[in-house]
């Protein structure tokens, strides 16, 4: 076989043309530009040129939003000042077509009141906050958004019960919930009373290091009839680990 025939890069390049990445179709521009995160977009890939700025400017660009923050970046100046602006701009780039969005840190009551304000379509919110008490915001933002169907939740140190209370009774549609602690173990059933309570509807259930006793498991099993998949990670203070899949 001849060396050029063997070549790995296309004919075009060999003959020393180049693809403008500019003049790709709008489709596939965003399809590339949607596997950076929100920041990187806004901050970085809108800048590029005339027409990356028109995908990015686009409300189908920001119907799933992801904000992850470096940890070492959540007590910064910068967090505040620079990137919830930018975080706000994505939000309202979505025009009221959010699905999705994951937040990293930046969990403050503000910020999520904001989103909620503007997103009531939202169906997915997924937050990992290191404060000692879950944000008052989350709740507060659960409150408005009633199509909610998937809450995932990544705490350091407690929970209110009263708050999932709060968010079961407000999110009628919610079908998967995930509480990830990576904090203590609190030997407690009352957060597992909370959700049998307030969420009959669950299908999918996510704790990972979570204090409930088998008292709070047959309160959850009892309380919510639809589950199809319930991932207990962690728990130390009942037998059962892993997935119990009906």
């Amino acid at each position: 076989m001849s060396s050029s025939s063997s070549s790995p890069f296309p004919q075009a390049m060999k003959n020393g043309e180049y693809r403008n990445w500019a003049e790709l179709p709008p489709e596939l521009t965003s399809s590339i530009l949607l596997r950076l995160g929100a920041i990187e977009i806004l901050q970085n890939a809108q800048r590029v040129c005339k027409s990356w700025r028109r995908v990015c400017q686009d409300p189908s660009m920001w119907r799933k939003i992801d904000i992850r923050i470096k940890e070492n970046m959540v007590n910064s100046v910068e967090l505040f000042y620079v990137i919830e602006p930018v975080c706000r701009r994505a939000v309202d780039l979505s025009q009221g077509g959010l699905l999705e969005i994951n937040i990293d840190y930046l969990v403050n009551t503000s910020f999520l009141n904001y989103i909620a304000d503007r997103s009531s379509n939202l169906r997915r919110l997924g937050v990992v906050d290191n404060a000692p008490v879950l944000s008052s915001g989350v709740v507060e933002a659960a409150m408005k958004l009633t199509l909610l169907e998937e809450l995932d939740i990544t705490y350091k140190s407690s929970i209110r019960e009263q708050e999932l209370k709060v968010v079961g009774q407000s999110c009628p549609n919610l079908r998967t919930l995930k509480l990830n602690c990576t904090g203590d173990i609190k030997c407690c059933d009352k957060v597992a009373l909370a959700i049998a309570e307030t969420m009959p509807g669950l299908r999918h259930l996510q704790l990972f290091r979570n204090g409930l006793s088998e008292t709070g498991l047959n309160a959850i099993l009892e309380g919510c009839p639809h589950l199809k998949k319930l991932g207990l990670h962690q728990c130390l203070n009942i037998n059962i680990v892993g997935d119990i899949v009906k």
